[in-house]
C-alpha cells in the first residue's frame, strides 16, 4: 500500500469517518473468522490475532487505541498480519473447492440442465424486466426500516404497530406505540432515525445500495458494452458513486482502487468483508440483460463480483444473476434456484447451502422450519453471520419457495426472516417480477411510492419509478441477443 495510507494521514477526519474508511481493514475478529471460514491453516498466527485482539478490546474504542505511537505500532502489525494471512495454505482436510477465477469457477460446476431458449418479444422481454426493476424496489423498500434489527424485533416492532404477518410497508410507531416497543429492551432493535423508509414519513423511494449497483449494471454496459472488464466498472464507481455510500467488501475495494490497487488484488488486499453479501446485491442488471442464458449472465457477473469479493462472495452474485436470466423460461422456483447453482462450483460452501434448503422444502418442511434452522447455523446477533452471502442466500432460496406465485408472501417471508432485510427482500421481489412480469405485481406495493426514486448517483440523483424502470428495461433490450 502507499505510504500515505496511515492513521496519521486521516487525522484530518472525524472519528466516524475515520472508522468507515481505513480502519474498515483492521477488523481482525472478522479477518480470522473469514480465514477460518476459507478453510486457512491458522496455526502460525493464531497468537498474533491474540494479541492484537486483546489490545484491541482493553482499549475500548479503535480511535483510543490509535492515539500515539503505540496505537501507529498496533495498526502496522494488525496490517501484517492481515496481508500475511493471504499467505497462509488451505488445510488439507478442507473439503470444499472454492477458486476466484472464472476458468477455475466454470470447471468447478457440475452439470447444467439443459433450458428452454428465450423466444420472447422485446416487449415482452422489457415488461419482464420492468417487472424485476419494480420488484427489486418495492422489496427493498418493505426491508429497509428492519435492516440490522434481529427477528425477534421486527416481529415485535410489526406487531406493535398492526402489520405483522407483514402485509404493506412498515409505517411509524406512535409514541405510545414506540413506548411499548422500547420498553421490551429488544436486542438489536429497529433503528428509529431511518425515517425516510417509513412509508408515512416517504416521499418515495429514497437512495439506497440495492438500487445503486442496479443502475451500474446498466451504466457499465452502456459505456462499455457487453465485453466490460472488471477495471471498467472500478473505475465506473469513483465517477458515479461517493465513496460514503459504499459499504464494507465495497468500502474496502473503492478504498484500494484510489490507493492504486486494481481488481482483483482490491478484492482480497484487508478486506475481511470479502464473502459478505455486497456482491449478491449488484447481480441485477447482467441477469435482466441474458434472457434464458445463466452462462452468460453468471459471467458478467462475475467481472463485476471479482472487484471486490473472492469465493462465495463471488458465487452469490453469479447465482442471482443466472437466477435472474432463467427465471425468463423455466416455469418454478426450484428449477430457477438449480439453474443459478449449475453456475458456481458444486463443492462449495454456497451451493451445499442453498441445495440444503431445496431438500428441507421438497421433504416437506415449513417456512418457520427452515428459517429455524438457518438461525440455528448463522447468528443473526454476529454481524459476520448477519451479513454473510450464504446465510442470507439461504433466506432467499426459502422464501422463494415458500412464497411460490404470490409476490406479497414472497417479499414478505424473506423480510420477516430476519438477516439482511433490505437486500433479501430487494432480490425475492426482482426475481419474482421478473418471472411473472409488470402486470402481475399488486399495485399496493406501488402506488405508496409516489412513482418518485432518488440514488446516490452522480447522474441519477432523482427520477420517476417509472423512468428509471423503462431506461433499465430499454438497455437490457439492447444488450440482449
Amino acid at each position: 500500500m502507499p505510504s500515505s495510507f496511515t492513521p496519521q494521514a486521516w487525522s484530518q477526519f472525524k472519528p466516524w469517518a475515520n472508522r468507515n474508511i481505513w480502519l474498515y481493514g483492521c477488523d481482525l475478529a472478522t479477518e480470522l473468522r473469514q480465514a477460518r471460514e476459507e478453510g486457512r491453516d491458522l496455526s502460525s498466527v493464531t497468537k498474533e490475532f491474540s494479541r492484537l485482539m486483546k489490545q484491541e478490546r482493553a482499549a475500548g474504542y479503535m480511535e483510543n487505541l490509535l492515539s500515539g505511537k503505540r496505537g501507529q505500532r498496533w495498526f502496522a502489525d494488525a496490517c501484517a498480519l492481515i496481508d500475511r494471512v493471504q499467505t497462509l495454505p488451505t488445510l488439507k482436510r478442507y473439503p470444499h473447492i472454492e477458486p476466484d477465477d472464472l476458468a477455475k469457477i466454470r470447471h468447478q460446476r457440475g452439470p447444467a440442465a439443459p433450458l428452454p431458449t428465450w423466444r420472447g418479444s422485446r416487449k415482452q422481454h422489457a415488461a419482464q424486466v420492468r417487472g424485476g426493476f419494480l420488484g427489486r424496489v418495492a422489496g427493498c423498500m418493505l426491508g429497509k426500516p428492519f435492516e440490522c434489527a434481529s427477528r425477534e424485533s421486527i416481529q415485535l416492532w410489526a406487531e406493535a404497530t398492526g402489520n405483522w404477518p407483514l402485509k404493506i410497508y412498515q409505517r411509524a410507531p406512535t409514541s405510545s406505540e414506540l413506548r411499548r416497543i422500547q420498553a421490551k429492551r429488544l436486542v438489536k432493535p429497529i433503528r428509529t432515525k431511518m425515517t425516510e423508509f417509513f412509508i408515512d414519513r416517504s416521499d418515495g423511494f429514497p437512495s439506497d445500495d440495492d438500487i445503486n449497483y442496479t443502475v451500474l449494471g446498466m451504466l457499465v454496459m452502456k459505456q462499455s458494452g457487453r465485453d466490460f472488464q472488471p477495471t471498467d466498472m472500478a473505475a465506473l464507481w469513483i465517477g458515479q458513486l461517493p465513496l460514503l455510500n459504499t459499504c464494507t467488501a465495497e468500502r474496502v475495494a473503492y478504498r484500494n482502487f484510489v490507493a492504486g490497487c486494481l481488481p482483483p488484488q482490491s478484492a482480497s488486499l484487508r478486506n475481511p468483508y470479502r464473502e459478505w453479501i455486497g456482491a449478491q446485491i449488484r447481480a441485477d442488471f447482467f441477469g435482466y440483460a441474458a434472457p434464458g442464458d445463466p452462462a452468460q449472465a453468471a459471467e458478467w457477473a462475475w467481472r463485476d463480483a471479482s472487484i471486490s469479493h473472492v469465493k462465495n462472495g463471488i458465487y452469490g452474485e453469479m447465482w442471482v444473476a443466472a437466477m435472474l436470466a432463467a427465471a425468463f423460461v423455466l416455469p418454478d422456483w426450484p428449477q430457477i434456484i438449480r439453474a443459478g447453482l449449475a453456475q458456481v462450483p458444486s463443492r462449495s460452501r454456497l451451493h451445499a447451502g442453498v441445495e440444503r434448503i431445496l431438500a428441507e422444502y421438497a421433504a416437506g418442511a415449513t417456512f418457520e422450519d427452515i428459517i429455524d434452522g438457518i438461525h440455528h447455523e448463522w447468528n443473526e446477533l454476529d454481524q459476520h453471520d448477519w451479513c454473510h452471502t450464504i446465510s442470507n442466500a439461504q433466506v432467499v432460496a426459502a422464501s422463494l419457495l415458500c412464497g411460490g406465485d404470490d409476490f406479497s408472501r414472497t417479499i414478505t417471508l424473506a423480510v420477516g426472516a430476519g438477516f439482511d432485510t433490505d437486500c433479501n427482500g430487494a432480490t425475492c421481489g426482482s426475481l419474482w417480477g421478473v418471472r411473472f412480469g409488470e402486470a402481475a405485481i399488486p399495485r399496493k406495493w406501488l402506488q405508496p411510492l409516489h412513482n418518485r426514486i432518488r440514488t446516490n448517483l452522480l447522474d441519477y440523483p432523482l427520477q420517476t419509478i417509472d423512468e428509471l424502470a423503462e431506461v433499465v428495461a430499454a438497455t437490457a433490450g439492447r444488450v440482449a441477443r
